[in-house]
């Protein structure tokens, strides 16, 4: 962990706060390179992992969405590892949900 993750209180309810891990483009590029290749894993448990990883409460999803689309037209990491072609938001990636199926079932062969 070279960069200093950038961590905000926020209100959560009425008289709690949590730490909002605000993810850089890097470190959304480091998780998905983690992920299993040629395997759909869930968005949600990838900000989980960075949350914790980083000693936050969670991670927005707002930032991980947009760095998740940076990423896709940038082609720096497997975006599709993480992104349900199945969803709406698969549209916002290049290439939308054929592209991610494409990539998952080239990455399954790859692996067996």
């Amino acid at each position: 962990m070279d960069e200093i993750p950038v961590i905000k209180t926020r209100p959560k309810g009425r008289s709690l706060t949590q730490n909002m891990l605000i993810p850089s483009e890097e470190m959304v590029v480091r998780a998905l390179w983690a992920a299993p290749p040629g395997q759909l894993s869930a968005v949600g448990e990838v900000r989980k992992a960075l949350a914790s990883q980083y000693g936050a409460d969670a991670c927005c999803p707002i930032t991980v969405q947009r760095h998740l689309a940076q990423i896709s037209e940038n082609g720096t990491a497997p975006f599709w590892r993480v992104v349900d072609p199945d969803r709406p938001f698969a549209r916002r990636m290049k290439g939308g949900p054929e592209r991610i199926r494409q990539r998952l079932e080239e990455e399954e062969r790859a692996v067996k």
